[in-house]
C-alpha cells in the first residue's frame, strides 16, 4: 500500500504537480494529499495565481537550445549522489520557476509605465516653463480652448475658492495619446491633471508616491484621470476628490 505524503512531501512535488510533469501515481497522491489538507491546497492556488500572472504579463523568449542543454547538464552534474534521479523534475521545475518571477518582478507593468510617463510629464512641464497653452483661471476659456484638439470633451472646474485655482489648461502626450491637462495650484505647489479616454471600467480612487512625488489615479465616465504633485498626499486628494464630485 502506497503511504501519504505529508506537507513537506507534498510542498517538494507542487511544481511538477503544477506543470503536469507528473507520473499518474504521484499526480494521485499529491491531488489526494490536498483534499484533505487545506494548507498545501492554497499553497498550490498561490502557485496557480504566480503562474497565471506570469503568463499574462511577462514576455516570453525561447530559449536556444544550447541554454536548455547547459541547464540540464549542470541539474545533473551538481546533483548529490544521494538524491534520486526523479528529484530532478521538481528541482528543475522550482528553478524554472524562480526564474520566471525574477523575470515578471523585472518587467514593468502597464501601470509602473503609465506612472512613470505621468511623472515625467509633470517635471517637464515645470523644467520647460510649459505649463499651459490656455492661461486662465476661468473655466469657460480652458474648456472651448480644448475643443477641435481632443476627441473627447475634458471636464474643468475652478476651485479657486477651496484654495486650489485653476493656472490653465494645455495638450500633453501619454500612453501613445493625446491628453488633456489641466493645472492648478496649492500654496506654492503646482498640480497637473492628466485626463485622457479610456474603455476600461469606472475606479475607485488610489494614490501613490514615485521618484519623490504624489498621484491620484481613478476612472469616471469613461475617463481616466491622473493627479501628480509634490503637494502633500492628503491635499492632493482632496482636490482629486472636489473634482470626482463635480463629474
Amino acid at each position: 500500500m502506497t503511504s501519504e505524503l505529508n506537507c513537506n512531501d507534498c510542498a517538494a512535488w507542487l511544481h511538477p504537480y503544477l506543470d503536469n510533469e507528473l507520473e499518474t501515481e504521484m499526480a494521485a497522491r499529491v491531488n489526494m494529499h490536498m483534499e484533505k489538507c487545506a494548507d498545501c491546497k492554497a499553497q498550490f492556488a498561490e502557485l496557480q495565481a504566480l503562474r497565471d500572472g506570469i503568463r499574462q504579463h511577462a514576455p516570453y523568449f525561447a530559449a536556444p537550445e544550447l541554454m536548455e542543454r547547459r541547464i540540464m547538464s549542470e541539474l545533473s552534474r551538481q546533483k548529490p549522489a544521494h538524491l534520486p534521479r526523479q528529484w530532478l523534475a521538481p528541482v528543475f521545475s522550482a528553478a524554472a520557476l524562480a526564474a520566471s518571477v525574477m523575470l515578471y518582478l523585472s518587467t514593468p507593468s502597464p501601470q509602473d509605465a503609465l506612472v512613470d510617463e505621468v511623472v515625467s510629464s509633470h517635471v517637464r512641464s515645470l523644467m520647460e516653463q510649459h505649463l499651459t497653452d490656455v492661461a486662465s483661471s476661468d473655466k469657460h476659456t480652458v474648456k472651448p480652448w480644448f475643443a477641435g484638439k481632443l476627441d473627447f470633451s475634458p471636464p474643468v472646474y475652478d476651485f479657486t475658492e477651496q484654495g486650489y485655482p485653476l493656472l490653465g489648461g494645455r495638450l500633453d502626450y501619454i500612453d501613445n495619446q493625446i491628453v488633456a491637462a489641466l493645472s492648478y495650484k496649492r500654496n506654492k505647489h503646482v498640480i497637473n491633471v492628466f485626463i485622457m479616454p479610456t474603455t476600461q471600467a469606472d475606479a475607485a480612487m488610489h494614490s501613490l508616491s514615485k521618484r519623490g512625488y504624489n498621484l491620484v489615479f481613478w476612472r469616471q465616465n469613461h475617463l481616466a484621470f491622473e493627479a501628480v504633485s509634490d503637494l502633500n498626499r492628503q491635499e492632493l486628494e482632496a482636490l482629486s476628490q472636489m473634482i470626482l464630485s463635480q463629474h
